[in-house]
């Protein structure tokens, strides 16, 4: 087998295991934490609450019982949806809550469309305690 090769399929195979993770996305892709005084919307988190709608760009106030924290919805483009567990800090959450993220409108180009696909569930879209 050719070096150059062989060096090339090693160094492919131990990117692709650093990036590997068994819980998801590398949390640095998922946006990044924000003062709760820097949101534009809050949302409340209860015990049925299953799932969240946002989109990309965003900074949440999510508060779960007597705890708060916020955060910036900079995720990657290739990120539609994800555990807020991976991101609250611990203890917050005793159940898993997806976030569902829509595309950041301001890198969405020609028609300003798009908000919709990101969206989970039928109907009025925002479920499981997601406010406008």
């Amino acid at each position: 087998m050719n070096l150059k090769l062989l060096s090339a399929a090693m160094v492919t195979g131990m990117l692709a295991a650093a990036c590997a993770s068994p819980s998801g996305p590398r949390t640095d892709l998922l946006g990044s934490p924000a003062a709760p005084a820097a949101a534009t919307r809050t949302i409340v988190v209860t015990p049925s609450t299953r799932w969240v709608n946002v989109t990309g760009g965003e900074i949440i106030k999510f508060v779960v019982g007597d705890q708060v924290f916020a955060w910036n919805f900079n995720a990657a483009p290739t990120v539609n949806d994800f555990d807020l567990r991976q991101v609250a800090p611990p203890g917050v959450f005793d159940h898993q809550v997806q976030a569902y993220l829509a595309p950041d409108p301001r890198y969405i180009g020609g028609g300003g469309h798009g908000g919709i696909g990101g969206m989970h569930g039928s109907g009025g879209g925002m479920h499981g305690g997601g406010h406008r």
